[in-house]
């Protein structure tokens, strides 16, 4: 074994020393070469850098690829940026979505109340909410007008678009106003367009009850509430809500009125119903006798 070793190294150790000769003699011509300043000389090594650096693009291969990933980086970057923006955005939109909702229904209801033909010898002052009770077992709201504005217990009380309650009390410059949820509030209604009376209750929830209805298979939620104006407190004609079914099946109003956002109120004033005494005279006119025409002698 060790005489087989020995005669291998007899060959490779010469023939490694011939090869690094050979290689640092090349070197050493190419480093002289490079350093001759001639115009041959510079044409031949061009002529070396036109055959050997292209083929070495593939040394610059994994720069390129490194270069080219931090620029998808960025990219990915910027698009992740985009995308939170656009959520951001899409979050907005959606607040935006449901304010116009909102409104679409209050424009609905304000056309719906615009069909409404009132009384027009009904007028109104205008009063700003102050404050509410706060108490859950009363709800009510206190105006800034009272009796120096004319202002008289009974008299009902809107927002604008549907019935809020009725003036439960008056000051000099004041007024408290009974809301139409308070479990102290009744309100003859009729039901369109079947026209079934009923009576609106409260009982300190935003959507009062519809109690004592003649048919309630006549009533579907969606149906239009009105005032009667049965017992003479409230103008008939006043937009009250529409029916609704809650989770136990009960008929319910919900109201048009916001009483979530009271600002303004408007208090009609109301004195009274004018009441027909004599319906036939306005059916038919009054009967005029009939003259007997006799024959003559």
């Amino acid at each position: 074994m060790a005489r087989d070793r020995s005669q291998r190294d007899e060959y490779t150790t010469p023939l490694r020393r011939l090869l690094i000769g050979i290689l640092v003699l090349c070197l050493l011509g190419l480093f002289i070469l490079w350093r001759i300043d001639s115009p041959r000389v510079e044409r031949f090594r061009a002529q070396v850098i036109d055959r050997v650096v292209p083929p070495m693009d593939w040394a610059m291969a994994p720069v390129t690829g490194f270069i080219n990933l931090v620029r998808d980086f960025e990219s990915y970057r910027r698009l992740a940026e985009q995308n939170r923006e656009l959520r951001r955005e899409l979050r907005k939109m959606q607040s935006w979505k449901e304010a116009a909702l909102q409104l679409e229904q209050e424009n609905a209801r304000l056309l719906d109340l615009n069909k409404v033909r009132l009384d027009p010898r009904l007028t109104y002052i205008t009063g700003v909410v102050l404050a509410d009770s706060g108490s859950p077992f009363r709800q009510s709201v206190l105006l800034n007008v009272g009796a120096r504005d004319g202002v008289v217990d009974g008299w009902a009380a809107m927002d604008g678009i549907g019935l809020v309650g009725r003036i439960s009390g008056t000051g000099r410059t004041t007024s408290r106003v009974l809301l139409v949820t308070d479990a102290a509030s009744s309100v003859p209604a009729i039901i369109q367009p079947s026209g079934q009376a009923a009576l609106v209750t409260g009982d300190n929830t935003s959507a009062p009850l519809l109690d004592f209805l003649e048919n309630p298979d006549l009533v579907r939620p969606g149906d239009r509430v009105v005032s009667s104006g049965d017992g003479d407190v409230f103008p008939p004609g006043l937009l009250i809500g529409h029916v609704a079914l809650d989770r136990n099946g009960r008929l319910r109003v919900r109201l048009a009125a916001d009483l979530e956002r009271l600002e303004y109120l408007r208090v009609l004033r109301h004195h009274g119903t004018e009441t027909i005494r004599d319906p036939g005279g306005i059916v038919a006119p009054a009967r005029v006798p009939r003259q007997e025409v006799r024959p003559d002698g």
